[in-house]
């Protein structure tokens, strides 16, 4: 199970400064922490680390700071096999961070400062093309510069390899980016927001109740789409796909929750991971659905991604 063909992602590095609660704050409210630790993080270094513990061929794009929080980015992507000679130490600009705030159920609150990752520009993308020539697989999220993902997703459309763009944190899709990506990675209630509040089924709902979203998808020139569902697992929208398979439900896989952060990431890195190896976008998605479940069972985010074996394991 091996990856087989290159995966590039490109977006952001961040810091995590995590502090552990009972309950996340009310608006105006001061708690008592229960622990606190710094963590690399950033969705596009989680989903970099995430596929390449998989087995992943990967190469990051993106940018820290000539700060120690760079160094400890750059040393957890490097640790998990992924090259990381394309990330750029930016000038006079510290790193990226995010503020978590995780509850005692595992449930999480985040804030992101750019930082370094503001300074991506599409000139980044162009200086990297030969990392994107035979890519199998290109991740994107909107933690850096839309300018710079749609460059980054004209990239891997050029290289022919599937463009994943997970649309999160959450802004309005211009156009042209909607169109050069393959396949869309959204929560439900990005994927409501997405399509102008559209009503999405309930996580218990059946395949055919989710073949509305599918075609309003569809409609936005988004032929394959995957919406998450947390503890209930994910629905594969696949436009392109034989009758009776364009609605896949994966079930979800039980497990004690520690620490819900950047299980989204596990998940994207883990489908990247399966597709650049040539598996359909269906077993793909409940391969990256115990994958990501793993990943809550531990705090933290990239040290907690599980590697190959511990996926095979629990799919045995």
């Amino acid at each position: 199970m091996s990856a087989q063909g290159r995966i590039v992602v490109v977006g952001s590095l961040n810091a995590d400064l995590t502090i552990y609660t009972e309950r996340l704050p009310n608006p105006g409210e001061t708690l008592q922490g229960e622990g606190f630790i710094v963590n690399p993080g950033g969705k596009s270094a989680n989903q970099a680390v995430a596929a390449g513990r998989l087995g992943g061929d990967v190469s990051l794009i993106g940018a820290v700071g000539r700060d120690s929080n760079g160094d400890m980015l750059l040393a957890s992507a490097a640790a998990a096999g992924v090259d990381v000679s394309r990330v750029r130490r930016a000038d006079n600009v510290e790193t990226g961070v995010a503020v978590v705030t995780v509850d005692a159920h595992g449930e999480n609150s985040i804030v992101i400062s750019a930082g370094a990752n503001g300074t991506v520009v599409p000139a980044d993308i162009a200086a990297a093309k030969d990392v994107f020539d035979g890519a199998a697989a290109v991740c994107l999220c909107l933690e850096i510069a839309l300018e710079s993902v749609e460059a980054a997703a004209r990239a891997g459309n050029d290289a022919g390899a599937t463009v994943l763009l997970n649309l999160s944190p959450f802004a309005p899709v211009p156009e042209g980016l909607a169109e050069a990506a393959d396949v869309l990675l959204v929560n439900a209630h990005e994927a409501s927001q997405f399509l102008g509040g559209a009503d999405i089924p309930g996580p218990e709902a059946e395949a055919g109740e989710w073949e509305t979203v599918r075609l309003k998808f569809a409609e936005h020139r988004l032929d394959r789409a995957v919406v998450t569902l947390g503890a209930h697992g994910s629905v594969v929208l696949d436009s392109l796909a034989e009758d009776g398979r364009r609605v896949t439900r994966i079930a979800p896989t039980k497990v004690d929750a520690v620490d819900t952060t950047g299980a989204g990431d596990a998940f994207t890195g883990a489908l990247a991971a399966r597709l650049a190896a040539g598996e359909a976008l269906a077993e793909a998605a409940a391969f990256a659905s115990v994958a990501a479940a793993l990943a809550t069972t531990r705090k933290g985010t990239q040290a907690a991604y599980p590697s190959l074996v511990d996926v095979q394991a629990r799919l045995a």
